[in-house]
């Protein structure tokens, strides 16, 4: 782990660093365990709520247990600085987890963004674990949308590089944007994302974690 309490251009030039740790091959041999994380901000105040939700694959995707933190939040909002806001709070909910999942799939962005470095190759790095970033929206790049059939991709182009995929998880509703973030391929990311999504736009473990952190947020009077 790092310092946190950086400005912003110390974070950039963390992040400069920190990227040249990033490996986009690989993956988890076999997968059993899947994670998602989530973060939710209050509406009133400066606190985030964090989750990460563990589902068996297996065991017909079953959860397996989920870990939270509520943090108020350190680091300013700067685009592309995400991570540092975000993961502090994140790793807290991950560290209450009693086992390590074989892969985490992170909303928000791994490779495709501006400095190759978003907040799902921070965490992959950080925790040394096979990490996908799974976002909702562009934050940088071109990309066409993806026919409209499961399963369907497009690339993501940034800079004349293929930096992720659109893909298309359900007929009729917009892709999400899938993004190495360490220690897997994107092939294999886009296959994992894919395979965890049950019905719905967003694969089931950050969809849970969605929810889990609202909730949080709504309990809290966020």
């Amino acid at each position: 782990m790092h310092r946190w309490d950086l400005t912003p251009k110390e974070a950039v030039a963390l992040q400069e660093k920190l990227r040249t740790q990033v490996r986009a091959t690989g993956g988890p041999r076999s997968v059993r365990r899947v994670a998602g994380s989530d973060v939710s901000y209050s509406r009133k105040t400066n606190r985030l709520y964090a989750g990460v939700v563990v589902v068996d694959v297996v065991d017909c995707g079953e959860v397996v247990e989920a870990g939270h933190a509520i943090q108020e939040a350190a680091f300013p909002y700067v685009p592309g600085l995400l991570s540092f806001r975000e993961s502090p709070a994140v790793i807290a909910a991950f560290e209450r987890l009693s086992f390590r999942p074989d892969v985490l799939i992170v909303d928000g962005q791994g490779l495709a963004h501006p400095r190759g470095f978003g907040i799902a190759s921070h965490l992959g790095v950080l925790l040394d674990l096979p990490t996908i970033g799974c976002a909702k929206s562009l934050l940088c790049g071109e990309c066409a949308d993806p026919p409209d059939r499961r399963g369907a991709t497009a690339p993501l182009m940034l800079d004349g590089r293929m930096v992720g995929v659109a893909l298309r998880t359900r007929e009729g509703v917009k892709p999400v944007y899938v993004s190495v973030g360490h220690r897997i391929s994107l092939r294999a990311a886009a296959d994992t994302v894919l395979d965890m999504t049950r019905g719905y736009r967003l694969p089931e473990p950050t969809r849970l974690a969605h929810q889990l952190v609202n909730k949080l947020r709504t309990e809290d009077g966020g």
